[in-house]
């Protein structure tokens, strides 16, 4: 018997990668639905070989719908995810809306599975911000064998993290400075063509952004809270595939060809890591992959027990649409639903 889906932003970057990974991973889904807002009602979207046209959200009736993915932004989720999981259907969240509630699970399967068996609470779970997602799949192995204290990380972030508008930006952008057109920026502060912005999210209080405070607030929750973070988050003129460059202070030492051990051993993570020319991962070759890259592990001279590391990822596959799926899957797995189908 199977489940039946329901998707919410179904049009969007995100939502198209759900039911693509959805079909590709052969998710037992009797009935896969897709929503979104009044104006891309009947929008096709692809599901497998067949083609879906999509429904209204906010007259949608979720009684019988087991799983909804949800991928809509964090204002349709605050308003929408408690009202669909009364109805007795699971929300995962692809939002930040319910990352840091203390009654939603925020769960990285790879790294924090039992985790979810406290989602009874809301019907909520969280999926984690798309830079924190890769980040604590690399380093989930290497804090169980060395303890880590504290990480510095500088993200390298595509535009397709700012969704369809952030792609198209620099698509238009870069056509325009090579026919000499005029270069305006809309969705992103300062041109994104051919340059790199220090700035994602809204600025906090201590200077810091939104999207690194994410960063910092989701590991601690999914990994350990003693942990001491520090993020740079910048947008790069990439279309797909974010990348961070990491610094590592553990407790206990270990080396980096300990590391480089652990991570080849390691659920999620794919190790390219040659000292040569071509011997690490860039973010266009990490576009279409599952799994979490790492390059460039070396040991920190200037730390008592310190690793540098290169972490690549798809972000809208290992960072959003993926990972939610993976989530649905681990929901499966430990048994913690039941089609209503069948009941």
């Amino acid at each position: 018997m199977g489940f039946k889906v329901a998707i919410v932003g179904a049009t969007g970057n995100v939502g198209r990668e759900m039911l693509n990974i959805l079909e590709e991973r052969g998710f037992p889904a009797s009935e896969v639905v897709a929503l979104a807002s009044r104006r891309s009602l009947n929008t096709e979207v692809s599901y497998g070989d067949k083609t879906l046209k999509t429904k209204v959200l906010d007259t949608y009736d979720f009684s019988d719908v087991d799983i909804c993915l949800m991928s809509a932004g964090g204002s349709v989720s605050k308003e929408w995810s408690p009202k669909i999981a009364a109805q007795g259907c699971v929300v995962i969240d692809n939002s930040s809306a319910w990352r840091y509630d203390s009654d939603v699970p925020l769960i990285v399967p790879e790294v924090n599975p039992e985790a979810i068996d406290g989602f009874r609470k809301r019907n909520i779970i969280a999926n984690p911000n798309c830079s924190t997602a890769q980040l604590v799949v690399a380093l989930k192995p290497l804090h169980d064998a060395a303890t880590i204290k504290r990480i510095v990380v500088a993200t390298y972030q595509s535009v397709s993290g700012a969704g369809k508008e952030g792609m198209d930006e620099l698509f238009q952008q870069s056509r325009a400075v090579f026919v000499a057109d005029p270069v305006s920026a809309q969705k992103f502060t300062k041109r994104i063509a051919f340059n790199v912005i220090p700035h994602i999210d809204d600025f906090m209080e201590d200077g810091s952004t939104k999207e690194e405070w994410k960063v910092m607030a989701e590991t601690k929750k999914m990994l350990d809270p003693k942990i001491k973070v520090s993020c740079t988050a910048v947008r790069v003129p990439v279309f797909i595939g974010h990348s961070e460059a990491v610094n590592i202070e553990f407790d206990k030492p270990i080396s980096a060809d300990e590391a480089r051990e652990i991570l080849r051993e390691a659920p999620g993570c794919q190790v390219v890591d040659k000292l040569e020319d071509g011997g690490y991962i860039t973010p266009y070759e990490s576009a279409g992959e599952d799994a979490t890259f790492i390059s460039r592990i070396r040991e920190d001279i200037t730390l008592e027990n310190g690793l540098s590391m290169w972490i690549v990822a798809d972000n809208l596959r290992k960072g959003a649409a993926l990972n939610t799926i993976q989530i649905a899957e681990l929901l499966l797995e430990r048994n913690l639903i039941k089609p209503k189908s069948a009941a």
